[in-house]
């Protein structure tokens, strides 16, 4: 007779594993849960070097597939404990991902741990599923960049889509650029800056924003001090400064907020409205303090500019909450799609041993129908 925490495990066993694995963070879990079993940091302990070693920083394909089998043997013997051979996985994924990424990936789950099948799922039609909603405009700010893509009626508009490398890793480099200014002594770790940026930093009204440096500047917020080892006061100035690099916009004239307003122009004119009323915020950096406001508040400023006065006729932007915190609503919406029975959009192995490939939804290949499936 099973034992209760037998019988438990047989029953995950037979859930499917849903994996969002992202530049700094990965989520896991199985499906039909509310939140992921834990959100760990996508690195690992190199077994050459004995250095960690973040995923993104692989040198080729080959480096990748390495620190690929590292990391997926940990996350699956020492976080999600059961056997990958023959397990069901869903991978969320960008649509703008890279390519040699997915097919290192599929070919470690494949050939290294022998996973019974794994379901590409993309991340932004994931987060329209948490809300039962079939049209919106997913905004996604993550560790490397912002990515953003409306969703009309369950299909993503593609030719709209953009992205920037505004993101949470540019706030880091923006903190630690402020703080080599004040003193050269000051020599901090990527987990001290996010952790600086998480605690003590938040976002500012676009009113106080446009004081900032100016001879009207506002009476900037109390200093800080950063606990540790080595106390580190944190000047209030620096506090307020730290995102403002995500709203200044680069040579193109492109920023935040201009993703989404460009993203609405390039789309049919029936379905700009609707858009503009159904945004998604997703991703850890959009967690800060203040953002949602200020974003909010720039889209309103530049509707009224001459930069796009001519161009849309939107009064208001409406932002929509999901029933998660923003850095693993993605994932709640794989784990509500990994409960349903999609068989024939799961690669299996027998398939992929055969054909030694991914297949791409924007191949014509892979989406020929077979003639015999007509009806005569």
């Amino acid at each position: 007779m099973l034992r209760g925490y037998e019988g438990v495990r047989y029953i995950s066993d037979k859930q499917m594993i849903i994996f969002d694995i992202g530049s700094a963070y990965t989520k896991f879990g199985y499906a039909g849960e509310a939140s992921p079993r834990g959100i760990i940091r996508t690195e690992v302990r190199c077994p050459e070097s004995k250095k960690i070693r973040r995923i993104i920083d692989h040198t080729n394909v080959e480096d990748l597939y390495q620190l690929l089998v590292e990391f997926l043997h940990l996350l699956f013997f020492k976080y999600v404990v059961v056997s990958p051979k023959d397990a069901r996985i869903l991978l969320l994924e960008s649509p703008l991902a890279v390519t040699s990424f997915r097919d290192t990936l599929a070919k470690v789950m494949f050939k290294h741990f022998e996973v019974g099948s794994i379901l590409f799922l993309p991340s932004h039609l994931a987060t329209i599923s948490t809300l039962g909603i079939d049209t919106a405009l997913v905004l996604d700010v993550g560790y490397q960049e912002a990515t953003l893509i409306p969703i009309f009626e369950g299909i993503p508009v593609l030719k709209a889509w953009q992205a920037l490398p505004l993101s949470g890793q540019v706030v880091h480099e923006n903190l630690r650029r402020y703080f080599n200014d004040i003193s050269n002594d000051i020599d901090l770790s990527e987990k001290m800056l996010e952790d600086i940026k998480v605690r003590t930093c938040f976002i500012t009204t676009l009113e106080r924003s446009a004081k900032l440096g100016t001879k009207d500047a506002p009476t900037p917020p109390p200093d800080v001090t950063y606990p540790g080892v080595k106390r580190i006061l944190i000047p209030g100035e620096i506090r307020e400064k730290a995102f403002e690099i995500l709203w200044e916009r680069d040579n193109d004239n492109l920023s935040l907020p201009t993703m989404i307003l460009d993203a609405i122009v390039k789309c049919p004119l029936d379905m700009r409205r609707v858009l503009a009323e159904n945004i998604i915020l997703v991703g850890g950096t959009t967690m800060a303090k203040g953002f949602a406001s200020r974003l909010k508040s720039e889209l309103l400023a530049l509707i009224e500019s001459d930069l796009y006065k001519s161009k849309l006729k939107i009064e208001s932007f409406k932002f929509h909450t999901a029933p998660s915190k923003p850095n693993y609503t993605a994932w709640l919406g794989g784990a509500i799609f990994g409960t349903t029975d999609l068989p024939l959009r799961c690669l299996t192995k027998e398939i992929y041993l055969k054909t030694n490939r991914v297949p791409d939804w924007s191949s014509l290949i892979d989406n020929q129908k077979d003639e015999t499936s007509y009806e005569v």
